[in-house]
């Protein structure tokens, strides 16, 4: 069998998919992906797949370059001619699903998450329903990271009921992330791993880390993630000020998560938070946003707080909250959420039950 997988980001595909390959790969399909060339490329071709460069703006809105990665995907989709097509992220998922609409080939999508287009009711929104109206409308299935993802999409008539599969996310490996001991007392280090974008919440973030860096010389905050909106001399300010500590894009952030005593993200908006589920797995107590795709993670006040998501005053205080906490009852927390972790969001459940739908 023949599966080619649409996407928008090798990293992505492979740190969140690679297990899921795998399997494909292992019960004799041939896996073919396409995708913008990328450094992880080299370990997707090491499990086996076979790759098409793709030329894909992940964010950019230019009728031209979008209509040039339709007709790339109908041409692809005709030489490989594949037996199913899986995409993920917007564009794969509305042009890869329209092409398959129309050569009538079996396709499935993933919704990894709404990104801006769903934020507010504007033009764009409108033109993004529409568009993904026209490209679900013939598949197999429609996987969900989250329930409020799913019935917004349902209620505005996207796709049909019977269509929609959950899952809970893209799930943690737990061997790739083990629980690792709290580190010691006499500083607290909260951690931010992300997208230095707006959208991630991470101006309410700063705000926050002035405010208690001007009171608590014992706590720190690391940021780790590449810059994705224009934020450089407002980190390059915080930085000369000691407010935040910036490491940029890291590899492996396995290394960071282990030294953090909190994990913070106050985003506005997720699928399924990864970097929540990654430090959760490692025994780190989160605070995040009352969002869907942040706050399946977190059982509150068990191992961790949600707020209000766009909301400093809110997160201010749950970070004061969790700093009157003993160190006990920070390590306590830390170990309920590898047990979250564990219960719900098992990588290789997600997997059994993502090949399971597939094969229905």
């Amino acid at each position: 069998m023949r599966i080619l997988i649409l996407a928008n980001d090798a990293e992505g595909l492979y740190k969140f998919r690679k297990e899921l390959i795998q399997e494909m790969l292992a019960k004799g399909n041939q896996v073919y992906i396409s995708l913008p060339d990328g450094k992880f490329i080299k370990n997707l071709a090491q499990l086996g797949c076979k790759f098409i460069n793709t030329n894909v703006d992940r964010r950019g809105i230019n009728p031209k370059t979008d209509a040039k990665l339709m007709f790339f995907y109908m041409k692809l989709i005709k030489k490989i001619r594949p037996n199913m097509v899986l995409t993920y992220t917007i564009k794969p998922n509305i042009y890869g699903g329209m092409m398959c609409r129309f050569l009538h080939t079996p396709y499935v999508v993933n919704i990894t998450g709404l990104g801006t287009a769903f934020q507010n009711d504007g033009i764009i929104k409108k033109l993004v329903t529409f568009l993904y109206k026209l490209s679900l409308k013939k598949a197999k299935v429609v996987f969900f990271e989250n329930i409020g993802n799913q019935k917004l999409m349902l209620n505005i008539g996207v796709c049909k009921k019977e269509q929609a599969c959950l899952l809970n996310g893209a799930g943690v490996n737990l061997e790739e992330y083990p629980f690792c001991e709290y580190p010691p007392e006499g500083e607290t280090r909260f951690l931010f791993i992300g997208r230095v974008m707006k959208e991630k919440g991470v101006d309410e973030l700063f705000e926050v880390a002035e405010k208690i860096r001007e009171e608590r010389k014992d706590v720190f905050f690391d940021i780790v993630g590449p810059m994705e909106d224009d934020y450089k001399e407002r980190i390059d300010d915080l930085v000369r000020k000691e407010i935040i500590a910036y490491h940029g894009y890291q590899a492996d952030v396995k290394p960071f998560i282990e030294k953090c005593h909190c994990f913070i993200l106050p985003s506005y908006h997720e699928g399924m938070a990864n970097t929540l589920l990654e430090a959760a797995a490692m025994g780190r107590p989160l605070i995040t946003s009352r969002i869907h795709g942040c706050m399946e993670v977190v059982d509150e006040g068990e191992n961790g707080y949600l707020v209000k998501s766009q909301d400093a005053g809110a997160l201010l205080k749950e970070v004061e909250v969790f700093l009157t906490l003993t160190y006990e009852q920070k390590e306590k927390m830390g170990r309920v959420s590898r047990g979250v972790v564990r219960e719900r969001f098992d990588k290789q459940e997600v997997v059994g039950n993502t090949i399971r739908e597939l094969e229905r």
